[in-house]
């Protein structure tokens, strides 16, 4: 497919940004292939429990945001200069990359903000704390799997045990009991453990819809896909014949739709949790997007050393 460059008009900008936003809706369609082979959009419908749908916060400026509300001892600046803290900022596609963060800060403007204030105007703080706490919970396959990728064995067990008591004594994990019996680890995904194991991150990538990557940590969030059994034991967008399903294969609209509505949902929840937050970033950072994608570097490497 070739694609043609901007022109001057608003029109073609419409159309492009028009397009963009088609194809990202159409990796929410759950047409993963059968016995255990999913399709190549597969990817964008989860996120370790649920599908990356409509401008992530941590796409836009919630990573800048963390590196502003981080503690002083922290060991580096999300703002250094390139090279400053000893990150290679890659980014060979930063052209196309600035283009596609700008569609997803509009998106964020126009559609995610408006819809966070309104709903926190709705919903009691404690409330959103709680749906929070039980998003995280779900994720706990990959966690602990990519714990026992890199040999930590504490770790893992830490995550077991996390999972027990939140999932228990917290109500299916809306309460967060855990962090006061002290169990706390790093959290681990498959993108870690690639870099654990010496795998260079490549290029940085800005996708439609969705969080920063490098090349490295997409394969990654792809991993993160197959390691949750939720797609493939409950709503399946991995469809493997030999294995049943709560939510039967051939319903695939059913297991979407419910993928879809939870990570709108648990997007506007934690947009609403950082409206104040996002704010602060946005008139405080002259350069957004390298902010961004410097503290997403640094952040990444720094959980990769952990």
């Amino acid at each position: 497919m070739t694609i043609k460059t901007y022109g001057a008009t608003t029109d073609l900008r419409a159309m492009r940004y028009g397009l963009l936003l088609v194809v990202a809706l159409m990796s929410f369609s759950g047409c993963a292939g059968r016995t255990g082979s999913a399709s190549l959009l597969t990817p964008a419908i989860e996120h370790s429990a649920a599908p990356i749908l409509v401008a992530d916060a941590s796409s836009i400026t919630s990573l800048a945001a963390a590196a502003l509300d981080k503690a002083p001892e922290e060991p580096f600046d999300p703002f250094a200069k390139p090279g400053e803290e000893g990150i290679d900022e890659y980014d060979p596609w930063e052209p196309l990359n600035t283009k596609v963060f700008e569609f997803n800060r509009q998106v964020d403007r126009w559609v995610l903000k408006p819809v966070a204030t309104g709903y926190n105007f709705i919903v009691p703080n404690p409330v959103q704390i709680g749906i929070s706490n039980f998003f995280y919970n779900l994720r706990f396959p990959p966690r602990f799997f990519n714990n026992i990728f890199q040999g930590k064995v504490k770790g893992a067990g830490i995550e077991v045990g996390r999972f027990l008591v939140n999932s228990t004594a917290g109500i299916g994990g809306f309460i967060d009991v855990a962090q006061h019996l002290d169990l706390k680890t790093p959290d681990e995904d498959t993108g870690q453990t690639l870099g654990f194991y010496g795998v260079k991150s490549g290029p940085y990538l800005v996708l439609p819809l969705m969080q920063p990557f490098t090349v490295r940590d997409l394969i990654g969030f792809v991993g993160d896909i197959f390691l949750n059994p939720i797609n493939w034991l409950v709503l399946p967008i991995i469809e493997i014949d030999a294995i049943p399903s709560v939510i039967p294969h051939e319903n695939r609209l059913t297991s979407s739709l419910i993928q879809i509505g939870g990570r709108i949902f648990e997007i506007v929840n934690d947009r609403s949790l950082n409206l104040e937050k996002f704010q602060g970033v946005e008139e405080a950072t002259l350069d957004l997007y390298a902010a961004v994608r410097n503290a997403y570097l640094q952040k990444r490497a720094k959980a990769i050393q952990e």
